[in-house]
């Protein structure tokens, strides 16, 4: 089984159906298993951080806490935009290198909880894609549309792991 498919059935093991929250980031959906969702905030005031990557060059203050916040457009290769009225940030909580981590993720809006079924699901195709696809869980279609589970994992120990250069 390659390294692929392999991580697309991990994340189907535990049912057929998994409950997220989609949103939208210069255009696409995707989402986020709800249950790692702490938060969803308005825009809050953002402390740059020095010889940061783009990908997380800022930190916000949540409760008291102080925690990264990245924008998953240029992990993707996607334009930065400019915040709307529409934008958001969702707090959530992650396993990096064994601890739980929380990261704030900047998206255009907000849409909804929903629930996704492994049979609409099926792992990005291997050619012909703008984005890594290690960067992908798997595409679910709904409608006529696709949407993108991004893996968390590989985009943040990624950027973890390259210590600052650019991928």
């Amino acid at each position: 089984m390659s390294a692929a498919a392999e991580k697309f059935d991990s994340h189907w093991d535990y049912a057929d159906e998994v409950e997220v929250l989609t949103f939208d980031m210069n255009g696409e959906t995707f989402a986020l298993e709800a249950v790692i969702v702490q938060e969803i905030l308005d825009l809050l005031p953002e402390t740059a951080v020095p010889g940061a990557q783009p990908f997380v060059a800022s930190v916000i203050n949540f409760r008291g806490k102080v925690i990264p916040l990245a924008d998953l457009r240029l992990a993707f290769g996607m334009e930065a935009t400019e915040a709307t009225i529409d934008s958001r940030i969702i707090v959530i909580e992650v396993d990096l290198q064994g601890e739980a981590t929380l990261v704030g993720l900047r998206t255009d809006k907000v849409n909804e909880v929903t629930t996704l079924t492994q049979a609409a699901s099926e792992p990005p195709p291997s050619v012909g894609m703008r984005w890594r696809a290690d960067y992908i869980n798997c595409l679910v279609k709904r409608g006529g549309e696709f949407i993108i589970l991004p893996n968390l994992q590989a985009i943040f120990s990624s950027r973890h792991d390259t210590s600052g250069a650019g991928n």
